[in-house]
């Protein structure tokens, strides 16, 4: 590329937003817990025939950049990645030079967001985000970008307070779609989406009986260790920790709406040991069934909320 067609903005149709820093530091000074993660700039370059950008201490922010057309390139720390249509690639805050440019033949086509927070090298560790990490392939992502239209026409309202937190918060959901995309594609396989709600709603009219694992998978033609990787993507538990967080939950309704012993709401579900019940449901709502039932009396007619701190874990066999 010759050195005087690189630019690094000026592109027709493009969009941009820079916040400024002054601001972003008052919003923050007054909502600390809105800004953990800060956007401080944001943009849409289409077909940005000669884009380059060059960094030579880094960037104190993650840039996250989304190919939806054509390819670019980018350099870090005399590592070259190539993003291509359909890729993403999200470079940690460092200080480590860098550059990135469009292809000259087929420019890129980007959506693009600067993110800062405190412990934003923390938020890059919890998801392995590194300068080797490169650019990773993700299905046409229609969800991201409505996200990001919406976070660009919030901020293209103004910077009050409350358009500053809204796009922030939104940021979360915008990369949710990137680091999750299982949990947030438009077109799911029928009959994977039809198995796991027909199971859940099986396990919901059987709540009253013991279960085993077998049991949810036995209908369908697949294995048990496959049918509990389905499912615990779909739901983020276990068929079998789901199916007592169900009793876990039917107990807590009948503790509340009747006064039946605690052994025939033991007898109810399914279980015949009225003591390991109480250790399950103690395990799981961090209270005893008995404490259960007479916070809730106490609370009747005082509108006072119940401070419950529940544990997802979970022991049937």
């Amino acid at each position: 590329m010759n050195n005087f067609l690189k630019k690094e903005a000026g592109f027709e149709g493009e969009k941009m937003i820079s916040l400024p820093p002054k601001i972003l530091k008052s919003a923050m000074d007054k909502c600390p817990e809105f800004f953990h993660l800060c956007i401080t700039h944001i943009g849409y370059f289409p077909k940005a025939t000669a884009h380059f950008r060059e960094r030579r201490k880094g960037c104190e922010d993650n840039i996250f950049i989304y190919c939806v057309l054509g390819k670019g390139y980018f350099t870090i720390d005399n590592k070259k990645f190539e993003v291509g249509t359909n890729q993403f690639i999200n470079v940690p805050a460092t200080d480590k030079y860098m550059r990135y440019w469009a292809d000259d033949q087929d420019p890129w086509t980007i959506y693009w967001v600067h993110f800062k927070g405190e412990r934003i090298a923390d938020f890059n560790k919890s998801l392995d985000i590194t300068i080797t990490s490169g650019a990773q392939k993700i299905p046409f992502n229609q969800q991201a970008i409505d996200i990001w239209n919406g976070i660009y026409g919030c901020l293209d309202m103004g910077y009050g307070l409350r358009n500053l937190s809204n796009a922030n918060f939104c940021l979360y959901n915008f990369l949710a779609t990137f680091y999750f995309p299982e949990n947030h594609m438009q077109v799911k396989k029928v009959e994977e989406l039809d198995m796991i709600t027909e199971t859940i709603v099986y396990m919901k009219d059987n709540v009253n009986r013991k279960l085993r694992k077998e049991d949810f998978s036995k209908n369908y033609s697949i294995s048990n260790s496959h049918f509990a990787y389905l499912f615990r993507k779909k739901t983020g538990m276990s068929p079998i920790d789901y199916f007592i967080h169900l009793k876990m939950q039917r107990a807590c309704q009948l503790l509340h709406s009747n006064n039946d012993k605690i052994k025939e709401i033991c007898l109810n579900l399914g279980y015949e040991d009225q003591y390991y019940f109480s250790r399950l449901f103690k395990k799981n709502m961090g209270i005893s069934p008995e404490h259960y039932r007479l916070i809730h009396k106490s609370r009747v007619g005082s509108h006072q909320p119940i401070s419950l701190k529940p544990n997802n874990e979970s022991g049937e066999n």
